[in-house]
């Protein structure tokens, strides 16, 4: 019984379909007629013009979203916690051609505004220091904590205020955004550019880079060439978005994972480090719990010394959603 990461889920068989009408001749790389309908379908779906590319990794549609905003001698304002701090590799400096990461913090791996006030504030307006250029944010965050509406125009009045770029982290935006109550609008706000993850929820191997603003996707356009992210059949890629986008199927696997989620928070209580608000549980529990754990079935990664992550995905079976929950109130 598997709640390692979402990552490892079956790909939903509407995004195999998809594929497979997409198997016939077309034109290369952008060109194909799948890959021409996205900007309209995410405009209609976020209720504003947007361009559209497509990349393979989530690390790819962060990065190259933020190059887009943030020169070789700029920064970028990030949680500590934040996955292209922890968890890309280094790629976030490849990608921006040395650009630094600005760490701030924030509870439950959530940026405020004043904690980005605290990390740039102190900085000199002059070339001996890094300026910073934009803000990335996570929805949902590293801890599985959705940031509300409020909370993203907050920081996207901070940002321009400051003429700093907002970039959103969607890797798990479909979680994020049924928590919130479907409506795609609303969890991303007003952010300038956003990577909408699909491979978390059920895609394959595509993940879309929203822009906003429409500009910075004429600079990305030449970045993803040059990074080897411009593939030559790019209407397999196209095809898996729009499957998940027909009939909300992106949407709907988002509450199946979330309500698993909350069927084995339902009995964690105390055991809890953070609000379980998208797909992730992060437990308070003792190495030999761990074990106990382990030795009824249930795998999952340990999260430091004294502490469990578990992720349920889009197809978690219920059953094995509520015998994790009976065991965690057994322990």
């Amino acid at each position: 019984m598997l709640f390692m990461s979402d990552n490892a889920a079956s790909v939903h068989p509407a995004v195999w379909n998809a594929m497979r009408a997409a198997d016939a001749p077309d034109a290369p790389y952008d060109g194909d007629a799948v890959s021409q309908q996205l900007d309209a379908r995410f405009g209609a779906l976020f209720g504003r013009e947007c361009t559209v590319l497509w990349v393979a990794t989530g690390t790819a549609a962060n990065c190259l979203a933020l190059a887009s905003m943030v020169p070789p001698h700029g920064g970028v304002i990030c949680h500590r916690e934040a996955h292209i701090e922890m968890d890309e590799g280094g790629a976030p400096g490849f990608y921006l051609h040395g650009a630094k990461l600005m760490l701030a913090d924030g509870e439950s791996a959530k940026l405020t505004p004043d904690a980005v006030r605290n990390a740039i504030d102190p900085i000199r307006d002059d070339v001996h220091q890094v300026q910073p250029h934009a803000i990335s944010i996570t929805q949902a965050s590293e801890y599985g904590c959705v940031y509300r509406p409020d909370e993203i125009a907050a920081l996207a009045k901070l940002a321009k205020e400051r003429g700093l770029g907002l970039q959103m982290d969607g890797a798990r935006f479909a979680n994020a955004c049924a928590f919130l109550g479907g409506h795609a609008a609303d969890a991303a706000g007003p952010v300038d550019a956003l990577s909408f993850g699909f491979v978390k929820n059920g895609g394959l191997g595509a993940e879309a880079i929203v822009f906003f603003d429409t500009q910075l996707a004429d600079v990305a356009r030449y970045r993803r060439k040059r990074a080897g992210h411009l593939q030559s059949k790019g209407r397999y890629l196209a095809a898996q978005l729009l499957a998940m986008l027909d009939g909300d199927v992106w949407l709907d696997n988002a509450r199946a994972a979330n309500a698993a989620a909350a069927e084995i928070a339902s009995v964690a209580n105390a055991r809890l480090m953070h609000p379980v608000e998208a797909n992730e549980i992060f437990l308070r529990c003792s190495a030999a719990e761990r074990e106990a754990l382990r030795m009824q079935g249930f795998r999952f990664y340990d999260w430091g010394a004294d502490a469990a992550r578990l992720v349920t995905a889009w197809n978690t079976p219920q059953e094995h959603a509520v015998a994790l929950s009976k065991a965690i109130a057994s322990l």
